[in-house]
């Protein structure tokens, strides 16, 4: 947590607060992530979306609207990969949702269905400025779910929902290798069942779209989950931190024409040049996870390293094994912008480039006109640990006042 006394700087400059998803910020410093910062800059939303974004000298405030006012305005920070809502703060087994263990690859669980919006952790991370998921089902199964997308506010999963289904995890690694005697076991049996997997849903494909008289193959959940990743329409996010499991990731993709975005990537920094070849995006793993086992490797200056390689990168708060069962991605991206990432370069990497890899960046990640209206207020540099995230504002709508302490 942390330290209490930074003056406020969070205030309400009208007495009326206006109908609901309508709301000014004005901020000493506005970070849009479409073009250089703004001095003294405003944002208008209505209805829950951005209307207009200026300097504050160019936009009139209408009368009777909400304002609020910041040392420093960012757009909502898009964590780009969690299992917050289906891990939660108890860690204890009735919380704890985001891997099933029974089978190596099933791709037909449902993140929406694990997922909790009543999760305090949802409300914690939002009180740093988080005001969007990527989470899920997370990484220690071969193909261990769906993840989905949501906003961290709703009462209910439909409320908090924005994409439903938006890849399929699956992992390469140590942690995919199964129980004792149990499939997948090493590496090469891994990419082999992944491989067969898909292989499988290819034929499954065929046969359901040109059947041959009375033998249509039963509908199979899973298959229909790995048909969709064959066909485009979803990525496979593949954890995978060694090199040559990376690589392995690469050759699947290509040999079976599917999207990949990499995930953890602890020795990414080792294969720039092929992830670059590939195409691929990368959610580089926690700036501050621990080094141990397969991300011995790792390092604060990966993420500066991959976009500095022009790779796509995005930050992530990811899966934490320790309570409060996950890290807080405001600061991840504050380690990895004083490691090479640069200030700009996390924002961006916290917030537009993250929605972009999560297909939404025509809808979050910038102050732009028509974009939903989130946005985290600060009461000074983001990244500096004294600093307080001040307000949060989600499709228009405040869901936080006061410094996080």
């Amino acid at each position: 947590m942390k330290p209490a006394g930074t003056t406020l700087l969070l205030c309400l400059a009208c007495a009326s607060a206006g109908a609901a998803g309508d709301v000014a910020v004005r901020g000493e410093t506005v970070y849009t992530m479409a073009g250089a910062p703004l001095k003294d800059g405003v944002v208008i939303v209505r209805g829950g979306r951005i209307e207009r974004v200026g300097p504050s000298a160019g936009v009139v405030i209408p009368a009777g609207l909400r304002v609020l006012t910041a040392k420093v305005v960012t757009p909502g920070l898009v964590d780009a990969h969690s299992v917050v809502g289906l891990s939660g703060y108890l860690n204890q087994a009735h919380d704890q949702d985001q891997i099933e263990r029974s089978a190596p690859v099933q791709p037909e669980l449902r993140a929406v269905d694990g997922y909790d919006p009543h999760e305090r952790l949802v409300e914690w991370v939002r009180r740093f400025g988080v005001t969007t998921l990527h989470t899920g089902h997370g990484p220690g199964a071969l193909i261990s779910g769906q993840t989905m997308v949501v906003k961290t506010r709703g009462a209910t999963v439909e409320a908090a929902t924005v994409v439903p289904v938006a890849m399929v995890a699956a992992t390469l690694g140590e942690s995919a290798r199964g129980v004792e005697g149990k499939s997948p076991g090493n590496r090469a049996k891994m990419v082999a069942m992944l491989r067969g997997e898909l292989v499988a849903a290819q034929e499954y494909a065929r046969k359901r779209e040109a059947p041959e008289k009375d033998k249509e193959p039963a509908r199979s959940l899973k298959l229909d989950m790995l048909v969709r990743v064959l066909k485009g329409e979803l990525p496979l996010l593949v954890t995978a931190h060694r090199a040559r499991d990376i690589l392995s990731a690469l050759r699947v993709a290509s040999e079976f024409g599917i999207k990949v975005v990499l995930d953890g990537a602890a020795e990414a920094h080792m294969v720039k040049d092929e992830i670059k070849r590939a195409g691929v995006p990368v959610i580089v793993h926690p700036t501050m996870a621990r080094s141990n086992g397969e991300t011995e490797n790792l390092s604060f200056e990966t993420a500066g390293q991959l976009r500095a390689a022009g790779i796509p990168v995005a930050l992530q708060s990811g899966f934490e094994g320790y309570v409060p069962k996950t890290r807080v991605l405001l600061f991840e991206a504050a380690v990895a912008a004083a490691n090479g990432l640069g200030l700009e370069g996390a924002l961006t990497a916290s917030t537009l480039d993250a929605a972009r890899i999560l297909g939404l960046g025509a809808r979050l990640g910038s102050l732009e006109v028509g974009k939903d209206g989130d946005l985290a207020l600060y009461d000074g540099d983001p990244f500096e640990y004294t600093t307080h995230c001040v307000g949060v504002v989600i499709d228009g709508d405040v869901v936080h006042e006061g410094p996080d302490s």
